[in-house]
């Protein structure tokens, strides 16, 4: 397993929930931390202090990063303060509870350009630096939506979809580069996307209880570490996949 001490780690949407949790652990395990967000900076500054509190530096990068230009001036404004990206967490992303009747053409729009062109612009934006270096670390949030369709919709169920999908098509390229690049399905983590929804319940999870949003960092955090792992997806749902 690598070091990642001194490593520069972008974690968009790093403010709070997932993201939040995948930030720290990484700090924990060596690395530099870029917190991005979209609205909620106060989130994203107490994440900053939290990091620092570890000893590693961190700042927190407001963008929107469903927009080229947005995502240009973040990746910039790492490199600037931190150095370039190396390991990116393309974790942002949003989550609308509707019935298929009820999706429009813009409720599709919005789903698929937040949760996957995002990921796609983001990615582009580090991988130069990533292939100049002959290292890099591409780490995706899907969902088990994207395997079992899930309880917020269709559009979400596809938008996490695509990303498995963007996630295996990178890793198929860049393998012999040093570039690994995974996806990780998590189900129903305890944030507060999931306690807001009542059909997520804990009954639908074999083990019975919500996953905690540490059990999800400690992927992240050895996708990171790992250099032999690439072009998978990583389930972590408390066995739902297995037993549906």
């Amino acid at each position: 397993m690598e070091e990642l001490t001194g490593r520069v780690a972008l974690v968009t949407g790093g403010g709070r929930g997932i993201g939040r949790a995948i930030a720290l652990a990484l700090a924990g395990g060596g690395a530099n931390i870029a917190v991005n967000y979209r609205e909620r900076a106060a989130a994203a500054l107490e994440a900053v202090e939290e990091i620092r509190g570890t000893g590693r530096r961190a700042i927190a990068v407001q963008a929107d990063v469903s927009r080229g230009e947005d995502v240009r001036r973040m990746a910039a404004e790492v490199e600037r303060q931190l150095g370039p990206t190396e390991i990116l967490v393309n974790n942002a992303g949003i989550a609308r509870v509707q019935r298929a009747e009820e999706i429009t053409e813009e409720d599709w729009d919005e789903l698929l350009t937040t949760n996957l062109k995002s990921c796609f612009l983001v990615s582009q934006a580090v991988l130069p630096g990533m292939r100049a270096r002959h290292w890099g670390r591409l780490i995706f949030l899907s969902s088990v939506a994207a395997q079992l369709g899930g309880v917020v919709g269709p559009h979400y169920a596809a938008s996490k979809a695509g990303i498995i999908g963007l996630s295996h098509g990178y890793a198929a390229q860049l393998a012999k580069e040093g570039i690994t690049s995974n996806s990780i399905a998590p189900a129903l983590i305890e944030t507060e996307m999931v306690t807001v929804n009542l059909k997520a319940r804990t009954d639908r999870v074999p083990i019975g209880r919500f996953g905690h949003v540490d059990e999800t960092a400690q992927v992240a955090l050895m996708l990171a570490r790992n250099g032999f792992i690439t072009g998978q997806t990583i389930s972590v749902n408390g066995g739902m996949y297995m037993t549906s």
